[in-house]
């Protein structure tokens, strides 16, 4: 593979794998070329962020390359994520968000059983909007990734904490109601019995 070619292929793979980046072993398990040729191919590809005016960076952290935003347009990006135009969230995006907000951390998969619908869309929408992060890893069997509200979502509903939410309201649900109203029954028909 042309050394061009293999620094386009890394630059590809690193903006797919978004937040979670990967490593040197990764990107060799994937392309398969010489090691050497991908520390070199990774140093061009920081040295090409770093001479061009652009707005993304190659970084790493804990063994992981990934692409960034560079820290000096971060103001702007705040200004993105509570701007008018991107500040219209859908329904589902809202009701995903609450959940985040009232149960955090949580996965994916545990929002979609409260939802009963999938929510990958919402999740994309509320962090692109910079609402919601990614909080950890859950543990257990593929380690899914935790999701929590971020500064941002205090700033961008006037919370100083998470705490300032306001309480949910008592919930029953339906078979609660059913059974409350079965009891309520069989305590009217023992009263009448007894008369």
């Amino acid at each position: 593979m042309h050394k061009k070619e293999l620094v386009a292929v890394i630059e590809s793979l690193l903006f797919v794998s978004g937040d979670e980046g990967l490593s040197e072993a990764q990107l060799f398990e994937i392309i398969n070329v010489e090691k050497m040729e991908i520390q070199l191919a990774l140093e061009q590809l920081k040295e090409e962020y770093k001479k061009k005016s652009r707005g993304l960076q190659v970084i790493e952290i804990a063994n992981t390359y990934r692409l960034a935003t560079k820290p000096e347009h971060l103001s702007y990006i705040k200004a993105l994520a509570i701007s008018p135009i991107h500040s219209g969230l859908s329904q589902a995006a809202l009701e995903t968000l609450a959940i985040i907000a009232y149960k955090q951390p949580i996965t994916r998969i545990e929002i979609e059983e409260i939802r009963g619908v999938k929510s990958e869309k919402a999740l994309q929408s509320l962090s692109s909007k910079l609402l919601i992060k990614e909080a950890g890893r859950a543990k257990g069997t593929g380690r899914p990734i935790l999701y929590g509200t971020t500064p941002q979502f205090l700033d961008h509903f006037g919370l100083k904490t998470i705490e300032e939410l306001p309480p949910l309201p008592e919930h029953t649900d339906a078979e609660d109601i059913d059974e409350d109203a079965d009891l309520f029954m069989r305590d009217l028909e023992m009263e009448q019995t007894e008369d």
